[in-house]
């Protein structure tokens, strides 16, 4: 079992402000994975961006720009139906936005997908049009072992971005269930150092922001839909407002959602918090002379009934929907169950949200338990989420009721089960084991939210005396309150059990949906009684959208008999041909039977037509790192509405599966570095449905085995691998065939990564990757320095090759403050050094001064600048 360790919230992190002064965050940074869960050698992980690095940046020019982008579409949602609502009386306009961590809040470690159960893994999609991305991350380049992760945060003593992208598989999660997926800036005069907003704000010679327009560029590709911005640096200067408000223009105009945070005075820029939406703020949104320059605003959360009936008020007097532009923000991670502003001042006299909601930290059910990476503890973590948004752990009516009352108290539960196909198999996106129709396929535990199925709609929504549960096999520890024969999953890692004394009819209410019956419509329901044959029955229990109050039942014949094993009943549905499918759901019902358990693997609705995708094309391999046990493969990809996901095997064995043209692999061959078998690509339709595999052989026995590579800093790349064989090339360059080492020379010594490829006249190359000897560094610029009278400001360069600026006068070093009050150093430390620090006054006017750049190699270059 993997453990990590847990530390007080770092920097990167830092919630937003409550008032002037900050309070810290109660969850904590998830540390580094150990063991066999520790990061693969060549893992894509995201990482942060200065406003430099934007400027910089193409898609080529990320290490992982093509295995961390997200291309599953934004899914379109159902029409509301309020008869359908565990609240009725809601409305479904009022919106929400969850601003939280996705897997944790790792620095170096934001992977698609890993081979660890206990991470976090959002299981509410239905309560959320947005979710932002809350997350500290390195800028590209920061070398790992200068994290220390058992020191104290302020010993972080390297850059962070102002800029973290939204998690690819959390955004392709997202898109699956109709939410919009934000990246997040962020400013303060301590967290990102020496950046600043200004930086956000240079114009080119046509006045347009180059800046927006890498950010427009940036989340096209990465297939994500705007930015949360929290502008939280003590100031912006007056002049610098409409420049501000043009810059979100850019962005928002270029069809990008925008949420702007409730921190900047709009007439001083001073920051300031209204903690409600008015006229000093709402510019930032509704401009009077620009028009809309964001979409919505974060109001801070000292807010309270009055402040929120005005902000409603002050919405509409300048023509806009509250229900999508004023969110009340709820600081979930320090408050958490115990909130000081309640939800319920912001209801109108019909008990109906007045505006919006956000949440900061609504991860905090996972982030901040004291064992959040045992595997034993994750049940703990699903019923505080369930808690979280539902106001109940177990589904009851009375359980937790006068606590927290939930966010689907004012939120509506949405869906994008629309169409004439729906399949689940109740999978939550991780698990302890892979099966395949019931059969283990891969022993390892996982987690990859990427092939996370449309969550259940109702957790819990279900009346009787039976109770609900995910399975995931019998390597998981179960909530106390359950006693069932632990099965996993049919398909994936989980399956739905219903298990518990069964006394009468219990109804259990799962989708909200939107689909159309045809003449041939059928429901698929796969599942295993596991307890002794008695009397009960199983049905389909749906309600449609004509009659959305009754309940329609469709037995499934015989399923009170005990089953061996998984088996599938097929429910006609042509009875109801022209009808459209409002909710589905299941109906347990029979005489008193103790220890009553079904298991529930799938659930499908089927059209009667044919939706199997063709055979996928284009499978190969893009690196076979045999030396640390890594794969990355690549394929043609179909288009959405074709395909729902891929899914990869190596002689049957599952190794993952995305909705993406590229897959990342990190125990290929569980260290067997000679070794051969066959890889199959099959593609998934959204109905389940299973493609014929593309197959493609592999053998690496008579290949040149694990290949490794050292760059010198002469320029030479020594190459070494295993086994000697005839025809070997290194690079297409023929060797002889007695050898196992190959010198290649005239390669970059200026850093930068490689891949180097090894190949027999038999069997399967071999890849290596690394990095180049970096020997070099540019000059500081002495353009940088603003000279005003005897006073030197040194700003920071904007190469990505740099670490330190030693500032001498006659040969003594200056002394530069730095964040957090945590000390002067002889030198400007990139991302700790403060922005007033910059700039020196020197002793004598006369004296020799001197700017010495440093970089993470430790090269270094000395410029005069008098």
């Amino acid at each position: 079992m993997s453990r990590r360790r847990t530390t007080a919230v770092a920097a990167a992190a830092t919630a937003l402000l409550l008032t002037a002064a900050p309070l810290p965050a109660r969850a904590s940074d998830t540390l580094p994975w150990t063991g066999d869960a520790a990061k693969g050698a060549n893992q894509p992980y995201q990482h942060g961006y200065s406003t430099a690095d934007l400027l910089r940046w193409t898609p080529e020019s990320d290490l992982f720009g093509e295995l961390l982008r997200s291309r599953v579409p934004l899914e379109k949602r159902v029409s509301p139906q309020s008869a359908t609502q565990q609240h009725p009386a809601l409305d479904p306009a009022v919106e929400n936005l969850t601003l939280a961590g996705d897997y944790g809040n790792a620095f170096f470690e934001s992977y698609q997908y890993n081979n660890e159960f206990s991470a976090y893994l959002f299981n509410f999609w239905q309560y959320t049009d947005y979710y932002a991305s809350w997350h500290g991350m390195p800028v590209e380049g920061v070398p790992e072992e200068m994290y220390d992760p058992t020191a104290d945060w302020r010993e972080k003593w390297f850059e962070f971005g102002m800029l973290n992208l939204p998690n690819a598989g959390y955004t392709n999660a997202a898109h699956r269930n109709g939410v919009k997926s934000l990246g997040t800036i962020f400013f303060s005069e301590n967290d990102r150092g020496t950046q600043t907003y200004t930086e956000l704000l240079k114009q080119d010679a046509s006045g347009d922001y180059p800046v927006a327009r890498k950010l427009i560029e940036l989340a096209r590709w990465y297939g994500f839909d705007g930015y949360f911005i929290n502008q939280e640096e003590p100031s912006v200067a007056v002049a610098d407002i409409p420049r501000y408000k043009q810059f979100l223009k850019v962005i928002k105009d270029a069809g990008l959602y925008v949420q702007f945070y409730d921190s900047v005075h709009d007439t001083t820029g001073a920051r300031t918090y209204q903690n409600a939406f008015n006229s000093l703020n709402s510019p930032f949104v509704r401009d009077p002379q620009l028009g809309d320059v964001s979409d919505s605003m974060f109001l801070n959360y000292w807010w309270n009934r009055s402040r929120l009936t005005s902000s409603a008020a002050h919405a509409k007097s300048i023509g806009l929907d509250p229900r999508k532009v004023s969110f009340a923000g709820v600081e979930a991670g320090m408050y958490q169950f115990e909130q000081p502003y309640d939800l319920r001042d912001n209801l109108d006299a019909n008990g109906v949200p007045m505006n919006a909601i956000a949440t900061l930290g609504a991860d905090f059910v996972h982030a901040d338990m004291a064992n959040k990476e045992d595997d034993a503890e994750q049940w703990r973590a699903y019923d505080r989420e369930r808690r979280w948004w539902t106001g109940s752990t177990t589904g009851s009516a009375t359980d937790d009721a006068a606590g927290w009352k939930g966010i689907d108290s004012y939120i509506t539960e949405r869906s994008t089960i629309g169409g004439t196909v729906f399949d689940t198999t109740f999978n939550t996106g991780h698990g302890l084991e892979w099966r395949e129709k019931g059969v283990i396929s891969d022993r390892a535990e996982w987690s990859n939210i990427n092939v996370q199925d449309k969550p259940v709609t109702w957790q819990w929504n279900n009346t009787g005396t039976l109770g609900v549960d995910y399975d995931y096999g019998p390597d998981y520890v179960k909530a106390d309150r359950f006693d069932y024969q632990q099965i996993g999953g049919y398909q994936g890692g989980s399956s739905l059990v219903i298990q518990g004394d069964l006394t009468g009819r219990n109804h259990l209410k799962l989708y909200r949906t939107e689909l159309r019956v045809d003449t041939k419509s059928t429901i698929d329901l796969t599942y295993r009684k596991v307890s002794p044959t008695d009397t009960s029955t199983v049905s389909a229990a749906l309600t449609f959208t004509d009659d959305p109050s009754t309940v329609v039942t469709i037995p499934v014949p015989d399923s009170g008999v005990q089953t061996a094993g998984w088996t599938t009943a097929t429910l006609d549905l042509g009875a109801h041909r022209g009808r459209t499918i409002a909710t589905v759901g299941l109906d347990v019902d029979g005489a008193t039977v103790d220890d009553y358990q079904v298991n529930i693997g799938r659930l499908t609705v089927n059209d009667g037509r044919k939706h199997t995708p063709g055979k996928p094309t284009g499978l190969h391999i893009r690196g076979a790192l045999t030396a640390s046990d890594e794969l990355e493969l690549g394929w043609d990809l179909a288009p959405y509405d074709e395909v729902a996901e891929y899914a990869v095997y190596d002689d049957g064995r599952y190794l993952g599966g995305v909705y993406d043209d590229v897959l990342y692999v990190k125990h290929f061959t569980a260290g067997k570095a000679e070794a051969k078998g066959t890889l199959e690509l099959r593609a998934i339709g959204h109905d389940g449905s299973v493609s014929k595999p593309q197959r493609l052989d592999y053998d690496f026995t008579r290949g040149p085995g694990a290949v490794t590579a050292t760059a010198a800093a002469d320029g030479t790349l020594t190459v070494k691998w295993r086994n000697a064989g005839k025809g070997t090339t290194v690079d297409g360059v023929a060797v002889p065939d007695t050898a196992t080492e190959a010198v290649l020379t005239g390669r970059p010594t200026d850093g930068g990564h490689y891949q180097v490829t090894v190949e027999a006249a038999k069997g399967t190359p071999v890849d290596f990757r690394g990095e180049y000897a970096d020997t070099t560094v540019e000059p500081y610029p002495a353009d940088l320095v603003a000279i005003s009278g005897n006073r030197y400001t040194f700003h920071t360069p904007a190469t990505k090759d740099w670490y330190k600026l030693y500032v001498e006068e006659d040969g003594v070093a200056k002394t530069f403050a730095t964040t957090y009050s945590s000390g002067a150093k002889p030198y400007i430390i990139r991302g700790r050094t403060t922005t007033v620090a910059l700039t020196v006054t020197p002793v004598s006017t006369t004296s020799r001064l001197t700017v010495t750049i440093e970089d993470y190699s430790g090269n270094k270059a000395t410029t005069v600048i008098r």
